[in-house]
């Protein structure tokens, strides 16, 4: 068993991925279906929403969106973008992160004094989501990365995949086994980040 500090610790930004299976999709289905289980929410609202695409779906994905950024960024500044829509797409698979507006908007109308509020901590809950994701995919021996191309990708992945209206894409997470190791990762000094009154 991984131990959780060590996972943290191993956790990183893997761009070099490649779409050999590591894990049966079972396992990851069941990773993922833990994670959203059991990663807490404000309120307990559970307002987190995943979607898991593997094989064509993974790929198509990317070349959705590849067509989208074709039409926005100039075409001799085109090439570094469609290098790194190819590289997600080597993966073998891609989480999706929403959030159900819906719920947020009950809790809206059930707590008043909380309006404001809740669309932020339903943020909060979708990053530690993902952040259990990404770390419990590590831990199967996965690379994988963040990804934020909404909302220029939004109704093209809602149409393709029947996703309901209500739900808003956060982000977008292409894993794969690790074909390249991150680069050199700078801390800036603790002392500076965190304060200790006894």
């Amino acid at each position: 068993m991984t131990n959780f500090y060590e996972a943290i610790k191993k956790r990183r930004s893997y761009y070099g991925i490649s779409s050999e299976a590591v894990v049966s999709d079972e396992r990851i289905l069941e990773v993922v279906n833990e994670a959203v289980k059991y990663t807490p929410s404000s309120f307990n609202s559970q307002s987190g929403r995943v979607v898991v695409l593997l094989g064509e779906n993974h790929s198509k994905l990317w070349n959705i969106t590849t067509e989208i950024l074709r039409k926005k960024v100039a075409a001799e500044n085109f090439e570094s973008t469609e290098q790194k829509m190819n590289a997600f797409g080597s993966g073998y698979g891609t989480v999706l992160f929403f959030e159900d507006k819906e719920v947020i908007k009950s809790l809206q109308e059930q707590f008043p004094s909380y309006e404001a509020n809740f669309p932020i901590w339903s943020q909060h809950s979708s990053g530690m989501l993902q952040y259990v994701i990404w770390t419990a995919l590590e831990i199967e021996g996965f690379g994988a990365s963040l990804q934020h191309y909404n909302p220029l990708i939004d109704e093209e992945v809602k149409k393709e995949w029947n996703i309901p209206a209500s739900w808003d894409l956060i982000a977008q997470m292409p894993f794969g086994k690790p074909t390249a190791e991150p680069g050199e990762k700078e801390f800036k000094p603790l002392e500076e980040r965190v304060k200790v009154f006894k």
